[in-house]
């Protein structure tokens, strides 16, 4: 009774497209290569585009773009693009007496400094403000304050 009711077994699982259910017979949307043929399409024969011109030989523009990353100033020169006249740069430095430099002098003066001692923080570099210039141009392109 049980081998009426059972279905015959397969000799073989079914192949992809038969369970996928595409059907073979139908065209496929790109070349298919033929045997021996390469799978990556080179070395094929391809028909010329149908209404298309033939690609002309125009010569290529570059342009070359340059991206000024933020530029940190210190006390030291800076090699950098400048902004206002686009060339290569190293600024030079000026000196200006800042925060730093006036609060130096009023403590010094606290401290009992003033025969003129309070007045040394205004001679010394490192106690005051860098300014950024470009030497071509001479744009200020930055600068560093201490305070």
């Amino acid at each position: 009774m049980s081998a009426a009711n059972a279905s015959p077994v397969p000799s073989a699982p079914p192949s992809y497209e038969e369970a996928v259910g595409i059907n073979v017979n139908y065209p496929h949307p790109y070349p298919v290569p033929g045997p021996g043929g390469k799978p990556d399409g080179k070395g094929t024969n391809l028909p010329p585009h149908v209404g298309q011109p033939p690609p002309a030989n125009n010569p290529i523009t570059v342009q070359t773009v340059y991206v000024q990353q933020p530029v940190m100033f210190c006390d030291r020169p800076v090699q950098m693009v400048c902004p206002s006249c686009n060339q290569v740069i190293v600024t030079r430095l000026s000196y200006d007496s800042g925060a730093l430099t006036w609060l130096s002098c009023g403590g010094l003066c606290l401290l009992g400094c003033i025969a003129g001692c309070c007045l040394i923080p205004f001679c010394i570099d490192a106690l005051k403000d860098v300014d950024h210039t470009c030497p071509k141009c001479s744009a200020l392109v930055g600068s560093y304050k201490r305070l």
